[in-house]
């Protein structure tokens, strides 16, 4: 599935985002941006040590920011490194600290000249997030990002299983109208 927005697209897929041949992929850190599980643990091992000693130099990254490394032995150039937040129940800002980590991501690629960014579904692994409301927050930080875009850009969610893929289709048609 992909949309227009403005002079980008949106798109959303199934598949491994370790294999995405993009400009960057976005990775589901943790704070320490010294590896871990998941997508953060996958990105590492596919990508090799190279990113590793990168991370180290950044002195790791608050919830909602991000910062790039480059992609090691990935097929993508470059890694963004963003840390969404925990889920404690929505009382302590964790929409708009979501919010915040794909649109913090999209700033990097767009300073560092990137223009084809694959995600994965930031939160809603280890870190809890609810699905349908974490598909609701990426896909309207990304749209609000894209309309205000100067520059086009490709974006896709590449989303690990056919049941995220469905969720995500849901909720792009809910923020699309």
């Amino acid at each position: 599935m992909e949309i227009k927005v403005g002079k980008s697209r949106l798109g959303l897929k199934p598949g491994d985002i370790t294999k995405e041949s993009v400009d960057a992929i976005v990775n589901a850190a943790n704070t320490s941006l010294l590896g871990g599980g998941g997508v953060d643990g996958a990105i590492h091992r596919a990508g090799g040590p190279a990113i590793l000693e990168e991370c180290r130099k950044l002195g790791g990254c608050r919830p909602g920011n991000a910062k790039i490394t480059a992609g090691g032995r990935l097929p993508a150039r470059h890694v963004i490194h963003t840390v969404g937040p925990i889920w404690h129940g929505g009382g302590h800002n964790e929409e708009a600290t979501l919010a915040s980590a794909y649109r913090r991501s999209l700033e990097v690629a767009r300073e560092n000249g990137l223009s084809s960014v694959s995600f994965p579904s930031i939160s809603t692994g280890a870190y809890g997030f609810p699905l349908p409301l974490a598909a609701r927050t990426a896909l309207g930080a990304i749209m609000t990002f894209l309309k205000s875009a100067d520059a086009a850009m490709e974006v896709t969610m590449v989303l690990f299983s056919a049941a995220d893929l469905k969720l995500y289709e849901e909720a792009l048609k809910e923020v699309t109208g």
